[in-house]
């Protein structure tokens, strides 16, 4: 069994507040011909600047360090795509650094970008992403997006990354959803819940009004999951720029947007292989060791959580993040989560893996 120490454990602790002082966004969309990667990523920081009444130039002159995340270098046959970026952004030669973990680049970058200045480093510190996938034919986009992937271990069961989340799928569906049909139609409704939400947003890709049925009813991609499961190869950019407590009321003195504290951020990362480790299971605020007592009795074939159904990324970064604001009961103590869904069953085994359950 792998043991990890106290040190290696603890809880992280920011040295000093943290805010949000504006983001901006770009739209999103299947392709984009006729925009630049730089002219997406202005966009963005355009709009950062104009929701607090500057200048993009003024803007630019309280950033310190910059941090930039995209899946891959491939899809742009760019590599430093970040350095080309920081320059057509005219911030460069000011500190810049690339992030990559796969669908979790998005919440590493700002993770950097906080942690920077947290730490005193900087004051005011650039988060900056973006995809750019219209630029390969879509099977050659998802051979690239397959790579994030363990190529000895992974590649093997499913090839590309929608192969990956159909086998965790059926595991889950076979031990937990008791091979029933309302859990296929659980995972439908998870759909009609996003592309809902997604109607709602002026920037959104794909905002539909569909139902289980029209989910059900899409073709199928890899067995469980059907096209209407499934995430979209997108075009776009987003930024948000993080600042600490003087900067943040600073840049927002002449703005009706006021900055909002970041209390926690935390992260973790790792590769599915991970996700199979045989170590003890990191409890959370509202878990003791009973709740994991029955569950080979409960749900036979299940062996042991973390397991081939569960990301042990997320229950690591929700292990980290509760304790740093007090949260007992992620139930009762949080009103709004927003969670990485790459496919339909990733919102079911990341409700889990965050310690919500009845």
């Amino acid at each position: 069994m792998i043991k990890f120490s106290d040190r290696q454990l603890k809880i992280p602790k920011l040295l000093r507040p943290v805010y949000l002082v504006t983001a901006g966004q770009s739209k999103f969309d299947r392709a984009m011909p006729d925009k630049r990667t730089e002219e997406l990523c202005i966009d963005a920081l355009t709009m950062a600047a104009k929701m607090i009444n500057m200048a993009p130039a003024e803007l630019k002159s309280y950033i310190h360090s910059c941090y930039y995340g995209h899946f891959a270098d491939h899809f742009g046959d760019q590599l430093l795509g970040e350095s080309v970026i920081h320059d057509r952004l005219g911030l460069d030669p000011l500190g810049n650094v690339g992030v990559k973990t796969g669908g979790a680049t998005g919440g590493s970058t700002l993770w950097e970008a906080a942690k920077a200045v947290a730490s005193g480093y900087s004051d005011c510190t650039l988060a900056m992403g973006w995809e750019r996938m219209d630029e390969v034919p879509t099977d050659e986009g998802n051979h690239l997006i397959s790579c994030a992937a363990d190529k000895d271990w992974e590649t093997p069961l499913g090839h590309i990354y929608t192969g990956y989340y159909a086998v965790m799928a059926q595991r889950y569906w076979q031990i937990f959803g008791k091979q029933e049909a309302s859990f296929r139609r659980t995972l439908a409704e998870i759909s009609v819940k996003h592309h809902g939400y997604a109607r709602f947003n002026p920037f959104a890709h794909a905002p539909m009004k569909i139902t289980v049925e029209d989910v059900l009813n899409s073709p199928v991609v890899a067995f469980p999951l059907r096209a209407l499961d499934a995430c979209l190869m997108s075009v776009g950019a987003a930024c948000a720029i993080i600042c600490d407590e003087d900067t943040a009321v600073a840049m927002t003195k002449n703005s009706p947007h006021k900055p909002l504290r970041i209390w926690v951020t935390a992260g973790s990362h790792t590769l599915r292989p991970a996700c199979r480790r045989h170590m003890e299971i990191p409890l959370l605020p509202n878990e003791t060791p009973a709740t994991y007592a029955d569950m080979e009795k409960n749900f036979p074939g299940s062996t042991r959580y973390p397991g081939f159904t569960g990301f042990l990324a997320a229950r690591m970064a929700a292990y980290y993040a509760y304790p740093m604001v007090g949260i007992k009961d992620p139930t009762e103590d949080l009103d709004v989560v927003e969670l990485h869904d790459a496919f339909t069953i990733s919102d079911v085994q990341t409700y889990e893996d965050l310690g919500f359950r009845p």
